[in-house]
């Protein structure tokens, strides 16, 4: 097998080549803006651009290629997929989303761009799976700053509900699906082992950086001020109006990451553990 991973400076992308690396795969790592990733990946893994909105990048890229690990990108999504037809590409797995299961899907800021691209692999003849994670558990480093610098997490809805996943779990069940024909031309719903309101993730962050954190709850339009300089306006709506819609109401759980995996899908708890340094002042 030879596996294109797109999106190499990204986490799951990041985390999947030396997994296919490790097991004897002949994999390829491509990245909008290669520059020094071969110095991050393991030794002997070619690198090659590949931006996603650039059909320019596509051929050299999927020449001599079986699988593709792909990025949500809509705006080069007919062409990558004309192109991967072309080079003989027989599967692809989509990094999407799990708001894609959200009735307006289509036009929610959130879930547009990987609702777009699901609909152009479900048109296209090549073998899809999708994995869909819910809320990524290093979403917890959007409160990082505020916790080293104030020892408090400013949150419009502290009871709102997520079952956040690990990033590793996402990788190792893209690593299921590219080497297991068994398991492919599923969607898959991956998601933590449980569904936690923000308040309870900072407080399991509290515990694992032995530093107390306050949770101050604030008004939608202060939040939404306060996120200004980093979201776009539309986007802190829709986040806004997720928040609103699950306060109080728990996250689905799902068994998707140990059918893939073989083990439960690792806690919050565990992750904020790993990653306690980024908590402490």
């Amino acid at each position: 097998m030879h596996t294109l991973v797109t999106g190499c400076r990204g986490r799951i992308g990041a985390a999947l080549v030396p997994l296919l690396h490790r097991d004897g795969h002949t994999v390829r790592a491509a990245s909008r803006k290669p520059g020094d990733l071969a110095a991050t990946l393991p030794a002997g893994v070619p690198v090659v651009t590949c931006d996603l909105g650039d059909p320019g990048t596509f051929d050299a890229a999927l020449d001599g290629i079986d699988s593709v690990f792909l990025y949500a990108e809509p705006s080069g999504i007919d062409a990558f997929l004309a192109a991967a037809e072309t080079a003989g590409v027989d599967h692809i797995v989509l990094l999407s989303s799990s708001s894609v299961l959200a009735p307006d899907a289509g036009d929610n800021p959130i879930a547009a761009s990987h609702h777009a691209v699901e609909q152009a692999l479900i048109a296209s003849p090549l073998i899809t799976t999708s994995l869909r994670p819910g809320a990524f558990a290093s979403n917890a480093y959007q409160w990082a700053h505020s916790v080293r610098a104030h020892g408090s997490v400013d949150l419009p809805y502290p009871n709102s509900y997520s079952s956040p996943i690990d990033g590793a779990d996402i990788a190792e069940a893209a690593f299921a699906v590219l080497t297991d024909p068994r398991l492919r031309g599923v969607a898959y719903h991956l998601t933590g082992p449980e569904s936690l309101t923000a308040a309870e993730q900072v407080g399991l962050l509290a515990a694992a950086s032995g530093h107390p954190i306050t949770v101050n709850t604030v008004s939608g339009a202060a939040w939404k001020e306060s996120m200004a300089a980093y979201l776009p306006e539309q986007v802190a709506d829709a986040l806004l109006a997720y928040a609103a819609a699950t306060d109080g109401s728990p996250d689905e759980v799902t068994g998707d990451v140990e059918k893939l995996t073989g083990h439960p899908a690792r806690t919050f708890a565990a992750w904020a553990a790993e990653h306690a340094a980024a908590f402490r002042p």
